[in-house]
């Protein structure tokens, strides 16, 4: 019986090998056959994997079968209570901060009372050229859930 490791192990392992293949997310989620977005997130622990492309990625970055059962089992996701220190992770947290209650007024004055899916949901990002310095796009796609009256 294999023990299956922790998703912080799983991850662990993950970028090892990503990093001793010189392997890119892009890379890595092409051998799985989905987007580099979710497989990146999956690796860091944040989402889980069918069998399939479990069994892909784990084969692609030459790891065993223990990994591809980590990257399947279920997720716990939660968040440190401090706000993180991290400048990228800040910087997300700032515009929450700053653009959150915006966000959420934009978004019942186009389609009522509700919120924004974050599982059924997508993501992308690319790099915007600019002559002042080049540009982070980050485009987020979520499913809008009502709320309902009971």
């Amino acid at each position: 019986m294999t023990t299956i490791p922790s998703k912080a192990e799983m991850t662990a392992a993950i970028l090892q090998a990503k990093q001793r293949l010189g392997l890119k997310w892009a890379a890595i989620a092409q051998a799985a056959g989905l987007s580099p977005v979710f497989v990146t997130s999956a690796c860091l622990g944040m989402n889980s994997l069918a069998k399939a492309p479990a069994d892909q990625l784990a084969a692609a970055l030459e790891l065993g079968p223990e990994i591809s059962a980590a990257l399947q089992e279920f997720p716990h996701k939660h968040w440190p209570e401090a706000i993180p220190t991290d400048p990228v992770v800040y910087r997300f947290y700032e515009m929450i901060h700053v653009y959150g209650d915006t966000i959420k007024a934009l978004i019942h004055e186009e389609f009522g009372d509700g919120i924004m899916s974050a599982i059924d949901f997508d993501m992308a990002i690319s790099r915007q050229p600019d002559p002042k310095g080049d540009r982070v796009r980050i485009e987020l796609s979520g499913k809008f859930l009502p709320y309902r009256s009971w």
